[in-house]
């Protein structure tokens, strides 16, 4: 509870160690025995001026550690004047700050140029014949003593000090870095739930848009019927693709998958183009041997090329989709005609691609064919070590 006051208040404890340390210094600073006891002694005098500036000085400990040190040194320097003077009090306060306020290393580096100060002092006025061998010895030896209980007592507090806040100061890093963590992971899920409801929702609307102009084109009841199916199963195959999508946000489902469960099949995809009422075709070649993330990435870049040949060339003759499987990627390769330059801002369906390719260590390019046409290329590397899927080899739709 002591330790919490003082901690709390840390000016009113400043101003109890600079006066406690005042009431030392002056009782220490000046001759003790001697018959230079004279208050009006000039080195008396200046022992206490500096005395006072020490003590006062110990407000300031926390920020300079090394200045009360540096005045209590220079009062040892100046006490050396009185043979029988103690070593200052002062030292113990000053070099336990630096300890504590500023670090081990320069404690011990401060303690060395003190004593060297002093010997160094000593000696010359002991060559001058100021002062006896044995008054400088036993100042010397009495200011190394009381530095030294000041160092070790220091050392120990200060090293303690600043392991918790080390300790401290890590826990709150990692509590910055757990919520930056789970930021970037909440925006990555975000992503990645736009990108396949893009996917799924882009994709379906369009076919259901198609199928159901068709139908409200053409005066034959019985084809207006087939498209109006056509058109329900696709929202039927939606619906239940979204509802597993997005399983994972259910609350309580600890098993709720982070992706949908099987790849998209590009099959399925051209078919459905096809019932639409555009001339999509679908080859594949090589015998494929992928993971289930390139082969789902491979079914999602062939439902997103050919929405947007849909969306963006309604009057194309010709969406070609070809799938090459080599032996370290394959190459899934989308091209149609007439397409048509488009004034509205781009959307996320290319992005998508991007991001879908890149997550695999794949590379994308889509542009203009030079043709009047629209052609997108990406190549998906074979390689992993991830659970692999065995479809069928060449076939042609």
């Amino acid at each position: 509870m002591i330790r919490r006051f003082w901690a709390r208040h840390p000016l009113f404890t400043d101003i109890v160690v600079a006066l406690i340390g005042l009431a030392i210094a002056l009782t220490t600073a000046g001759p003790v025995g001697t018959d230079n006891a004279d208050p009006g002694a000039p080195f008396h005098i200046v022992s206490m001026v500096i005395a006072i500036a020490a003590a006062a000085s110990l407000m300031l400990r926390r920020r300079w550690p090394l200045l009360p040190y540096a005045l209590a040194i220079l009062l040892q320097l100046v006490m050396l004047a009185y043979p029988s003077a103690a070593g200052s009090p002062l030292l113990i306060l000053s070099t336990y700050a630096v300890a504590v306020y500023a670090s081990s290393r320069l404690c011990w580096i401060a303690y060395g140029a003190g004593m060297g100060a002093i010997a160094l002092v000593g000696g010359f006025e002991v060559l001058l014949g100021a002062v006896d061998f044995l008054g400088a010895l036993n100042a010397l030896l009495s200011a190394a003593v009381v530095a030294l209980v000041g160092a070790l007592v220091g050392i120990n507090i200060g090293n303690r000090k600043r392991y918790l806040e080390a300790v401290i100061d890590r826990s709150r890093q990692l509590v910055v870095e757990r919520d930056q963590q789970a930021q970037l992971a909440a925006a990555a899920e975000r992503a990645r739930i736009a990108r396949e409801m893009h996917d799924v929702v882009s994709h379906s609307l369009t076919v259901i848009v198609a199928l159901s102009e068709g139908a409200a084109a053409t005066a034959d009841p019985e084809r207006a019927r087939g498209a109006m199916e056509a058109a329900a199963t696709t929202a039927r195959e939606a619906l239940t693709e979204m509802r597993t999508m997005l399983g994972v946000l259910r609350d309580g489902d600890a098993e709720a998958p982070l992706a949908p469960l099987a790849p998209v099949s590009p099959y399925d995809v051209v078919a459905s183009a096809q019932r639409a009422g555009y001339p999509a075709t679908l080859v594949v070649t090589g015998s494929a041997d992928l993971p289930d993330t390139a082969q789902y990435a491979v079914g999602r870049i062939v439902q997103e090329g050919v929405t947007n040949a849909m969306r963006h060339a309604p009057s194309a003759t010709v969406i070609r989709v070809r799938i090459d499987h080599g032996e370290d990627a394959s190459t899934v390769t989308i091209r149609n005609d007439r397409a048509t330059p488009s004034t509205a801002p781009g959307g996320f369906g290319l992005r998508g691609i991007a991001e879908r390719v890149a997550h695999i260590g794949g590379t994308l390019s889509a542009g203009p064919d030079g043709a009047g046409g629209w052609e997108l290329t990406a190549t998906i590397p074979s390689g992993t070590t991830e659970t692999r899927l065995n479809p069928d080899s060449e076939e042609t739709t």
